[in-house]
């Protein structure tokens, strides 16, 4: 799924709008101004992150374009500039994601926060939690509309063994009232490991106490809504939770990772190594000559071929602590086999020896000088060894790998 937004307007003025504003969120438009182009369109092409409909166009003035998006299989928002609540259960009752007063252009910024929010909600991942089969079909049907997947569990004793195996989960719908365990007591469970930005929790309940919302806020929920709900409460609910969420997170992310390579930054590995494994490799990485790489081809050719090696060492060793320690050096963490760890970093060195980085209809050529060592000590210890073994590597040759003590 792409990022392509189809806008069928029948006014200029108002579709050139769109698509100026919709093109400024980093997304593709395609647009038609009628039925007939409409169809002619989704004829051949129905690869769309959503549609953006005008309800009433010259050739069909009672939503029929509507009915033939969504004979597609597509998501769509209507634009309207007649609006009553008869109107708004149909449309609600066809399936549409939401709707939108042509009343100004200010209406529209409205829309560009929700297309952003559809295509992020595609790495988002909900655990729906409810001994109903019939509620959590149709809450997983709401999530699927917009996007973002689910898994489901029946009680809280099953939704935490879920949590603890699926990395991906990122926000959970809960129920109270559950056999085995309940969804306050689960939410104050799941607390003790994840705090509010880390994972997002929706209480819903059908209980009529008015400290049902209290307890599931006071027991970590970050939310609460009261079952019979609102379609469109929510998605506004849900949207909230999630926009908090990415928040937090690009917060995170710009704290931790380096901007330029997107792998982890040198604070983040100090504050992320496991003093509980038995076993801790570490290697410290250099790129060679990389000062002659600026000289020969400027910082942007410099930034090209430090995101290069970046990305291979993200290959390499997805799974495991890798940082950009520092202008060219690079600092991986591992916690196996220590001679697997060495052959690794030799067959990465050898990658990066083979790889031509293309910049300006030239390519660049690199090797790196990589130092290892395993032990159990402190950090800065293992750092230190690594980086003599790093500076033997310079010294004997470069492009090489030293895994131990040199004479």
């Amino acid at each position: 799924m792409n990022n392509r937004i189809l806008v069928v307007e029948d006014s200029r003025s108002f579709r050139n709008y769109l698509n100026s504003q919709i093109s400024k969120i980093n997304m593709e438009v395609v647009s038609a101004e009628s039925l007939v182009e409409a169809t002619a369109i989704l004829e051949n092409d129905t690869d769309f992150l959503c549609a953006v409909l005008d309800y009433c166009l010259p050739d069909g003035q009672e939503g029929e374009v509507i009915d033939l998006a969504l004979s597609h299989d597509m998501k769509v928002i209507v634009v309207t500039g007649k609006f009553n609540e008869q109107l708004r259960d149909i449309m609600l009752a066809k399936g549409v994601i939401d709707y939108i007063l042509k009343d100004s252009f200010a209406s529209v910024s409205y829309l560009l926060p929700l297309l952003t929010r559809l295509n992020r909600n595609k790495s988002h991942k909900a655990l729906v939690v409810d001994d109903s089969k019939t509620v959590r079909k149709h809450l997983v049907h709401l999530l699927d509309h917009h996007y973002i997947r689910s898994v489901q569990a029946e009680d809280g004793v099953e939704a935490l063994e879920i949590l603890k195996s699926d990395p991906e989960i990122t926000l959970i719908i809960t129920d109270n009232t559950m056999p085995e365990k309940d969804g306050i007591s689960m939410t104050r469970e799941i607390r003790l490991t994840y705090d509010r930005s880390q994972l997002a929790i929706l209480g819903i309940s059908t209980a009529e106490s008015k400290t049902v919302t209290a307890q599931f806020l006071k027991a970590g929920a970050n939310d609460y809504l009261k079952k019979p709900f609102n379609q469109e409460e929510f998605y506004c609910r849900i949207q909230n939770l999630l926009n908090m969420k990415d928040i937090s997170d690009d917060m995170f992310k710009l704290a931790n990772q380096d901007a330029l390579t997107g792998l982890w930054n040198r604070r983040y590995l100090f504050s992320n190594i496991d003093e509980s494994k038995p076993q801790r490799n570490v290697a410290m990485l250099d790129i060679d000559f990389f000062k002659k790489v600026n000289d020969n081809y400027g910082h942007e050719g410099g930034d090209q071929a430090l995101t290069t090696v970046s990305h291979i060492i993200a290959i390499y060793f997805k799974d495991d602590l890798a940082a950009r320690f520092g202008g060219e050096e690079f600092c991986i963490v591992n916690y196996g086999d220590y001679d697997a760890f060495v052959q690794r970093l030799e067959s990465m060195r050898q990658r990066i020896e083979k790889t031509a980085i293309p910049y300006n209809n030239e390519e660049i050529k690199l090797t790196i000088s990589i130092g290892a060592t395993k032990a159990k000590r402190d950090i800065d210890t293992m750092i230190r060894i690594a980086d003599e073994r790093l500076y033997a590597a310079k010294i004997n040759g470069r492009n090489l790998v030293i895994s131990k003590d040199v004479d």
